[in-house]
């Protein structure tokens, strides 16, 4: 597949998810093919390539007659913190945490006096309880820090 209409298809995409204030668009696959003249085939593929989760998209597709594509943009910092959930098990170190919380306020996701709030709860969590309470407490906190900001 050139790239070019790769490209073209990826651009049309990203402007059209631009016009959107809502950071969500819904697309025909037949639309975007008559536009840029190309196969749908080719869209399938930029679609898989170029908009994955990894790159801050998610994206539902239906075929058919009144099929779609749905490509919403999700935050980047949302998927910072799905990763540092990830990253947490029972064995974690506090260093671990204290750098996810480093990361957090060297990219403005998080206050300094927030970070102190937290490092000091994680202090105490690591002092207080055990392991799997301890994990549970600390997602907990990611959690509430992803939805309040």
């Amino acid at each position: 597949m050139s790239s070019n209409i790769a490209d073209l298809i990826e651009e049309y995409i990203l402007r059209q998810l631009a016009a959107q204030q809502d950071g969500k668009v819904e697309l025909r696959r037949t639309e975007i093919a008559d536009k840029i003249s190309c196969a749908p085939s080719q869209i399938s593929y930029v679609l898989n390539t170029r908009f994955t989760q990894e790159k801050g998209f998610t994206v539902e597709s239906r075929r058919g007659l009144g099929g779609f594509i749905r490509i919403v943009q999700v935050p980047l910092q949302n998927l910072v913190y799905q990763d540092m959930l990830k990253k947490l098990t029972e064995e974690s170190e506090p260093e671990l945490v204290q750098s996810m919380v480093r990361y957090l306020v060297q990219h403005g996701m998080i206050s300094t006096r927030e970070a102190a709030l937290v490092m000091q709860s994680v202090t105490t969590a690591y002092e207080k309880l055990e392991p799997k309470e301890r994990l549970k407490f600390i997602r907990s906190l990611l959690l509430t820090l992803e939805k309040f900001s």
